[in-house]
């Protein structure tokens, strides 16, 4: 039998102290509701499902979102109270991380005398429901991914010296929302030469030169589910540093993506990465987790991480992405996304990423 994602949720609700789940954020209203808006909440007891926003929103919501019903927003400061009480709803979960104490102290106040809980509950019921992916949400990864690589295919042919990072971030961003994406990502990173050695590089006037790396971070959205990939490219001629230091990389990449699989320890998934660096000796230029879960958020649960106390399983979609920053050099980064299936990975990613010299 399957499920919608609100049913997924009331399932996960049968033992876990509550009765009632309030759920505030834009990203998990769109997750249950598959149904994108600015403003509302999400009212969930075992039995029913409110959606309420505001006059914006409500009667295309009454259309197209799914698993729950519609109510228009009110400026009566009872409406939550009032149904929640239709619910028969005593004890409600709230998504502690994604709300300020002003908000949680507005809730408390509203819901009052009902007991309000906010601890990490509902935030990490919902995070294990979100990192693993039914077939529609591969479907619209896949999607988005799709777009993602054909910019890099036309990034390819654009770059060359005199061109300046600014303006490689721009042609990428304006290719993908020329070609289906609704949004980017993230902030494009395209960064060249020495500023390939800062991770989250922001793009600036610095004209790419013969003889430097061009790393670039970039990804689509499609249907509100993220893509995400990384490529670095060479300009004219490489050193043989350079090359040592990329085919370091490359092989931590495709180790990881040859050890992902269900059951996999997230810290080990990260360690194999991270093994591979540190055997080579940059061990100390690498210094972010090796990946994170995608989905309607560009960082999901699980990350791929030496602290992660997660395990791996099937439908989680998640980046391999180790890389190596020399600072005042370069810095090389490869990533992929893979799709954990029940054995082992499938790489959602088909561009290339041997070493490409422009």
């Amino acid at each position: 039998m399957a499920y919608t994602r609100i049913e997924r949720l009331q399932n996960a609700m049968a033992n876990s102290g509550f009765d009632g789940a309030l759920i505030v954020s834009p990203e998990n209203r769109l997750y249950f509701t598959q149904f994108p808006s600015s403003d509302g909440y999400l009212l969930v007891s075992a039995e029913k499902a409110v959606f309420v926003t505001d006059s914006r929103y409500v009667e295309a919501a009454e259309k197209k979102a799914v698993g729950c019903s519609v109510v228009l927003q009110t400026t009566d400061s009872t409406q939550l109270f009032e149904l929640f009480s239709e619910m028969h709803v005593t004890r409600v979960a709230v998504e502690a991380s994604r709300m300020n104490l002003a908000q949680y102290a507005r809730i408390c106040n509203t819901l009052e005398p009902m007991a309000v809980l906010a601890d990490s509950t509902l935030d990490n019921l919902i995070a294990g429901l979100r990192s693993v992916k039914q077939p529609d949400e591969i479907e619209k990864i896949r999607a988005a991914q799709n777009i993602a690589e054909q910019a890099f295919s036309h990034i390819c042919d654009f770059i060359k010296p005199g061109k300046t990072e600014r303006e490689v971030s721009l042609e990428l961003d304006f290719f993908m929302l020329h070609h289906g994406a609704e949004a980017l990502s993230f902030e494009t990173i395209a960064v060249s030469g020495e500023n390939g050695s800062m991770p989250h590089g922001v793009p600036g006037d610095r004209k790419i030169q013969a003889g430097d790396f061009v790393t670039m971070d970039f990804g689509a959205v499609v249907d509100g589910y993220h893509s995400d990939m990384t490529r670095t490219v060479a300009v004219g001629q490489v050193s043989d540093r350079q090359k040592e230091v990329y085919n370091v990389v490359l092989s931590a990449q495709k180790a990881l993506l040859s050890a992902l699989r269900p059951g996999l320890p997230c810290s080990e998934a990260d360690k194999v990465a991270r093994d591979v660096i540190e055997q080579a000796g940059y061990g100390a230029y690498f210094g972010h987790a090796a990946g994170h879960g995608v989905g309607v958020e560009i960082h999901e649960f699980p990350n791929l991480s030496p602290r992660s106390k997660s395990v791996l399983t099937v439908g989680n979609v998640v980046t391999d992405e180790p890389g190596i920053y020399l600072p005042g050099e370069f810095g090389v980064r490869i990533e992929d996304m893979a799709y954990i299936t029940p054995d082992g990975c499938e790489n959602l990613t088909a561009s290339p990423k041997e070493l490409i010299i422009l």
